[in-house]
């Protein structure tokens, strides 16, 4: 990439607030539903959106929020939590009548 068009966005980003960019970063590193299964038990994605959400908890001046993401972060990479099943998963189907 070139110097200039480093300094143009540069630039450009300097248009939004920290908290929009931590927020469009929130937004990017968020697991979509679609993805959800995928990537629920992938720890670089689940820390990376805990700790883009602590980023925004503590720039709108809430730093427990922020903290608690962060604890979940370095759960996530020390493997000390783990995703817990989908709760559609391992339920069996009642039929209408069989509800009470």
């Amino acid at each position: 990439m070139s110097q200039f068009n480093q300094i143009t966005q540069t630039s450009q980003l300097e248009e939004f607030s920290n908290l929009q960019l931590a927020q469009v970063l929130m937004a990017r590193l968020s697991i979509s539903a679609d993805d959800w299964h995928r990537l629920k038990s992938h720890r670089n994605s689940r820390a990376s959106e805990q700790i883009a959400a602590a980023l925004v908890f503590l720039l709108k001046n809430e730093p427990q929020e922020a903290l608690l993401r962060l604890e979940q972060a370095v759960g996530w990479l020390d493997r000390s939590i783990s995703a817990p099943p989908c709760p559609s998963h391992g339920q069996t189907k009642l039929a209408p009548h069989q509800i009470s």
